[in-house]
């Protein structure tokens, strides 16, 4: 699709329109200071004032809007090749910085990984026929399925099996067993 099918036409009667009357504007306010600078210059010689200075003040301005103009005539053309010059940059400059933080981030993720397992390990109860690491809550062991539950002798009580005291009566879990 060419730009002319993407753009709406009265858009684009105002874009080549810009794009004529900006340059022209352009070059009478070029002229303009040109004159109003060669007066000034030119008075030097002269006890006399300059006579054409105050073109520069009429001048300055219409270079202002005609370049004003232009630009926006031209916006279209100069935002796309800033685009094909610049998208391919940054793009290989993101994987460049990808490729290079590639060891680093994953050294961070391994860390994060060691340390989630590890409070996973403290979170844990030990088998107490076995010694294998099972969750909290869990009733047989994973390993050996031992019951990781212990009964109080004295009072029927289930306590963890690494209590060594029940939580109902205090009696010391490890006479009991």
């Amino acid at each position: 699709m060419s730009d002319e099918e993407r753009i709406n036409p009265g858009h684009l009667k105002t874009r080549q329109l810009l794009r004529k009357i900006g340059p022209l504007i352009f070059g009478v306010g070029a002229l303009f200071t040109i004159v109003g600078m060669a007066s000034f210059f030119m008075s030097f010689g002269s006890f006399g004032p300059p006579r054409f200075f105050w073109c520069c003040f009429v001048g300055m301005p219409l270079m202002f809007v005609g370049s004003a103009m232009s630009g926006y005539g031209f916006m279209g053309a100069i935002t796309r090749y800033q685009a094909g010059e610049i998208a391919p940059v940054g793009k290989d400059t993101f994987n460049y910085m990808a490729e290079e933080t590639r060891g680093g981030v994953q050294a961070v993720a391994s860390a994060i990984g060691a340390g989630l397992n590890q409070s996973a390990r403290q979170s844990s109860v030990a088998c107490p026929s076995c010694g294998t690491a099972n969750d909290q809550d869990a009733k047989f062991c994973d390993s050996c399925g031992t019951a990781m539950l212990s009964t109080c002798g004295s009072c029927g009580a289930v306590n963890d099996s690494d209590a060594k005291f029940c939580d109902r009566c205090g009696t010391q879990l490890s006479q009991n067993r």
